[in-house]
């Protein structure tokens, strides 16, 4: 058993049976729901990043780079200093409200102009977007020491703070965007034909984007309120996937969700490893293995609109 403290598999075997003398008995109850939270951000993330690069036909559309976990993570920070948000229901609404905003601006402000919403449109708007967003959240908390110290390390993200009771308010949200996104996978196959085709084969655009959009927001927001902002999961896997499985999004969504899944529980693992006997944010781990990925990928792969 990997972490920060080594115990064996029969202590956990043991924890795992309601024995309570054993000493790995608290260490198994906090990392299980700590595997389970890794496992279910990143699933959320991967399939939440996998759906905007499908609605706006984007390749670098991400939850990051599109400022949906920045308009969250806002959210929450104004939340918390001016509202007292503390409950996990309503920190998870708010993050939701937040990276919906922040994403129906990006879209807008890429939208301007001639030949609407291109993917460097968007990109760039994304980037800015996030840049101010992340500037604002700055402003509200650093001259808040009390606000600082919550939002601190919730801010860098982490799935430390994993508790059982968190995980099971966020389930239905969780099940709810899945759900969202799963039903237009056929309608993203046709969209990536262009909006004309898709008409044309009977998708309702409109309305396969637009719950394309929800669910994947309703994922993100969520995600960011169980461990905070955490990058790059919502761009590599749906690129590292497509090399694999091809541009069918009723392949490519499940293998998100599943790949998503193991790559931020590996991530969180390598973090408690190298940080030996502390540990090294999940939130810290990821762009350290992504950004080489990425320019990998980037590198193997000419990226175009999809």
């Amino acid at each position: 058993m990997f972490g920060v403290r080594s115990i064996s598999v029969a202590d956990a075997i043991s924890a795992l049976g309601g024995a309570t003398s054993t000493p790995g008995e608290a260490v198994a109850w906090t990392r299980i729901p700590r595997t389970v939270m890794a496992f279910a951000v990143g699933a959320a993330l991967a399939m939440a990043g996998t759906t905007l690069q499908a609605v706006t036909r984007n390749p670098l559309a991400d939850p990051g780079i599109f400022g949906v976990l920045a308009g969250a993570a806002l959210a929450v920070c104004v939340g918390i200093a001016f509202a007292n948000l503390s409950r996990p229901l309503p920190t998870m609404i708010t993050a939701i409200i937040g990276a919906f905003a922040a994403a129906v601006f990006v879209y807008s402000v890429g939208s301007l102009g001639r030949g609407g919403a291109t993917p460097l449109k968007l990109a760039l708007a994304g980037a800015a977007t996030t840049a101010a967003l992340t500037s604002l959240t700055s402003a509200v908390v650093l001259p808040r020491s009390e606000v600082l110290d919550q939002f601190r390390f919730w801010q860098i993200g982490s799935v430390g703070g994993a508790r059982w009771d968190t995980l099971a308010t966020a389930a239905p949200l969780l099940l709810v965007g899945t759900l969202l996104v799963a039903a237009t996978a056929a309608g993203l196959n046709a969209l990536a034909l262009g909006d004309d085709t898709a008409t044309s084969l009977g998708i309702p655009v409109v309305r396969t984007r637009l719950t394309a959009t929800i669910g994947a927001v309703i994922l993100c927001g969520t995600a960011t309120a169980l461990a905070g902002p955490i990058g790059f999961i919502g761009l590599i896997v749906p690129h590292f996937l497509r090399l694999f499985l091809g541009t069918d999004y009723r392949v490519l969504l499940p293998a998100s969700l599943l790949a998503g899944a193991v790559v931020l529980a590996a991530a969180d693992t390598i973090g408690r490893l190298v940080g030996h006997p502390s540990e090294v944010a999940v939130g810290i781990v990821t762009p350290m293995i992504g950004a080489p990925v990425f320019i990998w990928l980037a590198r193997r792969v000419k990226v175009g609109e999809l």
